[in-house]
């Protein structure tokens, strides 16, 4: 009889911690697999409701990381393959990463009725503080592309306390002038919004080239179920105000410019650049990453931002590989005093990692 027990007892005793590990693993999956596609969240604001995908728990003593995609795109055609690159994963279980879609991008957006009065830059980005209220962030790092960059520009500009560092790729501050007044209106009669979407995001060598890349985007945009949304973003970005950024009147926190190399926004990007701060700015220029640098080359760009969150103070102990292996990285800078003295100076990069980050102030032009 007690043998018979001892029997019972150790066939049931067996099984039951492969079932608990099983058990365990299968959570674990499930947790992982729900932090990889994020939760989404409708936010209401005093402008209307924004969508929110919040991916991972990050670190509360630390600022989120909140993304503000191009017109023409969403939060996952924008930053999916950014944010997703091996790389970019050390950053990503340090913070909370918080992707805004701008009002009615998202996919499976309601359809805006005709005539529906759609949110200026403005009023989108006063609706942002909500976003922050909702998910009780002190302060986030702001990372936005075209549209959004002018987005978090503006934000910044009105809730400096509120903004630790920001990350614009092909931003333009300006408001569009005369010229481009007339060219957008005669584009408007001649162009379809597919492509005058394409012209926005994508340089003409780009275009001519008709890549993968381009044909995916085209397709996307051009059998988007939310095509009148994209037009109202898209119109609204167009008519943005002049952000009035000069010296005295600029971001009070750290700054990297990104645009490509040919990349339809280039010249407005160096515009800006000229008016920030340039001990809190850094300047990356991409060669070969045309009017996407996210999307074409997430490999400079994550070890760009690396070096960037390094000198705010996080993540001191991050390698760095990827521009210090195997690759020169030419580096130059130049400032002015009072207008009249400047210097510029160029350096290559070791091939040491793990190097302190760059002074803020230079201007690094990273070519393959």
């Amino acid at each position: 009889m007690t043998t018979e027990m001892q029997e019972i007892a150790i066939t049931e005793e067996k099984p039951l911690l492969p079932g608990q590990s099983d058990a365990v693993k299968d959570v674990e999956i499930a947790a992982r697999m729900l932090l990889d596609q994020g939760q989404e969240h409708n936010v209401e604001t005093p402008h209307g409701v924004l969508h929110v995908t919040v991916h991972g728990a990050g670190n509360a003593r630390r600022p989120a990381i909140l993304t503000i995609h191009d017109a023409g795109m969403d939060s996952k055609s924008c930053f999916s393959t950014l944010f997703k690159f091996e790389e970019m994963q050390e950053i990503v279980k340090n913070f909370t990463v918080v992707h805004v879609d701008a009002p009615g991008q998202e996919e499976g957006a309601a359809i805006y009725p005709a005539g529906y009065q759609y949110a200026t830059m403005d009023q989108i980005s006063e609706m942002l503080p909500a976003v922050l209220q909702f998910f009780n962030f002190r302060t986030i790092i702001g990372v936005g592309v075209g549209a959004g960059a002018y987005i978090l520009s503006r934000f910044t500009l009105s809730n400096p306390e509120a903004v630790e560092g920001l990350v614009l790729v092909n931003v333009d501050t300006n408001a569009r002038g005369w010229m481009d007044w007339a060219a957008q209106k005669l584009s408007n009669l001649t162009s379809s919004l597919t492509d005058q979407i394409m012209t926005h995001l994508f340089s003409q060598e780009e275009l001519s080239a008709n890549t993968d890349l381009i044909q995916t985007h085209r397709e996307r945009v051009a059998k988007a179920p939310n095509a009148i949304n994209i037009e109202l973003f898209w119109k609204s970005y167009l008519g943005r105000r002049d952000l009035s950024i000069e010296r005295n009147n600029t971001f009070k926190c750290p700054v990297m410019l990104v645009v490509g190399d040919q990349a339809p926004y280039e010249e407005a990007a160096v515009e800006c650049n000229s008016k920030l701060d340039p001990t809190t700015t850094s300047f990356l220029k991409m060669a070969d990453a045309g009017g996407m640098p996210q999307l074409t080359q997430p490999s400079k760009l994550t070890e760009a931002f690396k070096y960037f969150i390094q000198g705010m103070g996080y993540m001191a102990s991050s390698c760095m590989t990827r521009l210090s292996r195997s690759r020169t990285t030419s580096l130059s800078s130049s400032y002015s005093m009072e207008g009249s003295r400047s210097r510029s100076r160029t350096l290559s990069q070791g091939s040491q990692g793990g190097q302190l980050p760059p002074s803020p102030s230079q201007t690094m032009e990273v070519s393959c």
